[in-house]
């Protein structure tokens, strides 16, 4: 048996390639960042060239520095920034703009234009998705308006569309007997805007209503099989086995895989997703219905809520505030005060997301004092993570009618134990840890090792999830009640704000 897994992780800043044994632990990775593009205020862009350069150089570079070869590689799974959206020539190989990510507004207007056109309950019904910028369907709809020639090559049946995974997978497979693969998987799909999570297809409806050709839309597989083989970068072809977006994939890497089991994700932002198995629990609390993987005949989905603003409220303390140096002092420098002191702390610096769902939400900060410190704030602000997410579970409860015992955990900020512990007395929850943390690439990994048998199953995988810490509640409730009140009213308050 091949001795290794390769994943390659392609996020929105740095393109990753991470190799695992078969315990599931890292032997080796290696990163590099790449470049933002900003052309004009609320547009983001990414040259999709440099990304499968910067891809295709780590995933060489990690391979070399553990002197290893194709050989040695079992399979390859693929995790990704979602909705991130490229249009490319099929006969050139060339992208005809660059990426417009996820995080581009350019198409609030049109997304506005839609919902007063009172198409929002047509798309949150067919996709599980709000109409929102976010996704993807907007974005190729104004690459398709906007450059110069592109419907036209569309109708030569000559355009290709994909999100990252996709152009990767494309650009890995270019010299395929049969023609480079034009694939996604479920979970990518569920992101567009266009794909209907119930029947599992692309709607024709909704082709329609963006104009958008189906001739240049991937074919959607599973999340979990062998789509074909690499023909470049490596000097013996490695099957590609296992896709799943990023957050998608962090759940199946905390093997999240019974109904009721949720993850959150603390990076930038948060990321909370709960498996509600075969069921596609419509949301009535402002949270997002997806796909999270399919595997065989057997799709699993899941509840979604994003936080806008998690661990960058310590990078704005550091770098705005200057109250730390290093993101890693915000632990010792809020442990040093009991509570907050009564001040609390809503970062939303970018709107808010869900539950709420208001762009025009700002920050605020309540209940200062004259003897307000800086220590203050550091607390209310690590408060300000762990009320978010309480409003995402909460909702998640309300809308799948289940019972959450415990919160699986991963990302950079779940290194501070105080944040974790705040968020335990907050969530009534047990918070769980995990050894391994690379919770993104791994559940790639997962998904490709048990298409080509590396796994034998997901039995054998569950062995080697290990707890690194758990954190329980150990303040009185009464104390926690009164700071939610404290959170609900100034959330209200931001709101006000927002609607003047």
């Amino acid at each position: 048996m091949n001795r290794y897994m390769l994943s390659l992780d392609q996020g929105t800043t740095s393109s990753r390639a991470i190799v695992f044994d078969h315990a599931g632990q890292v032997v080796g990775m290696a990163q590099k960042e790449f470049a933002q593009i900003y052309p004009q205020s609320g547009w983001v862009e990414h040259d999709a060239h440099e990304i499968w350069q910067m891809q295709s150089a780590v995933a060489l570079e990690v391979l070399q520095t553990l002197n290893l070869s194709a050989q040695d590689i079992a399979a390859i799974g693929i995790t990704n920034q979602r909705e991130t959206t490229v249009l490319w020539d099929k006969h050139t190989g060339k992208s005809l703009y660059n990426a417009i990510v996820w995080q581009d507004r350019r198409t609030a207007a049109l997304c506005e234009s839609l919902s007063e056109q009172g198409y929002d309950a047509l798309i949150n019904q067919k996709t599980g998705l709000r109409l929102d910028p976010y996704f993807s369907a907007t974005k190729l709809k104004w690459l398709l308006d906007n450059v110069a020639g592109a419907r036209e090559l569309a109708a030569q049946n000559r355009l290709a569309f994909g999100t990252i995974d996709t152009w990767l997978i494309w650009n890995l497979t270019a010299k395929n007997e049969g023609g480079a693969l034009h694939i996604t998987d479920v979970s990518n799909a569920a992101r567009t805007m266009l794909f209907n999570i119930r029947t599992r297809q692309w709607d024709e409806e909704l082709l329609a209503l963006f104009d958008i050709p189906a001739s240049v839309l991937p074919e959607v597989r599973a999340s979990s099989e062998v789509y074909g083989y690499t023909t470049e970068v490596f000097d013996a072809p490695i099957a590609i086995a296992g896709i799943a977006g990023d957050q998608q994939a962090a759940l199946f890497g905390q093997t999240c895989w019974q109904a009721g089991m949720v993850k959150n994700t603390y990076g930038t932002g948060c990321f909370m997703l709960m498996n509600t198995g075969g069921f596609a629990a419509p949301s009535t609390h402002n949270l997002l219905t997806t796909i999270a993987w399919q595997i065989g005949d057997e799709i699993c989905y899941a509840l979604e809520g994003s936080i806008f603003i998690g661990g960058a409220v310590v990078q704005w303390l550091r770098d705005e505030l200057h109250i730390i140096d290093h993101s890693h002092e915000i632990e010792p420098l809020a442990a040093s005060v009991a509570d907050s002191g009564g001040v609390t702390f809503v970062p939303a610096f970018a709107g808010l997301g869900a539950p709420h769902w208001n762009p025009n939400a700002r920050g605020a900060v309540f209940g200062l004092s004259r003897g307000s410190s800086k220590a203050h704030l550091a607390r209310a602000a690590l408060d300000a993570i762990t009320h978010q997410t309480a409003d995402v579970l909460n909702a998640m409860r309300a809308d799948a009618r289940m019972d959450i015992s415990s919160l699986r955990v991963d990302g950079g900020a779940t290194a501070n134990n105080l944040l974790m512990q705040i968020q335990a007395d907050v969530l009534g929850v047990e918070v769980v840890r995990p050894k391994i943390t690379e919770t993104t690439a791994l559940g790639a990994t997962y998904l490709a090792g048990l298409a080509v048998g590396y796994w034998r199953d997901r039995d054998e995988i569950a062995q080697l999830w290990q707890v690194d810490q758990s954190f329980h509640r150990t303040r009185p409730v009464e104390d926690l009640a009164h700071e939610a009140a404290q959170w609900q009213r100034a959330i209200n308050a931001c709101l006000v704000w927002a609607n003047e």
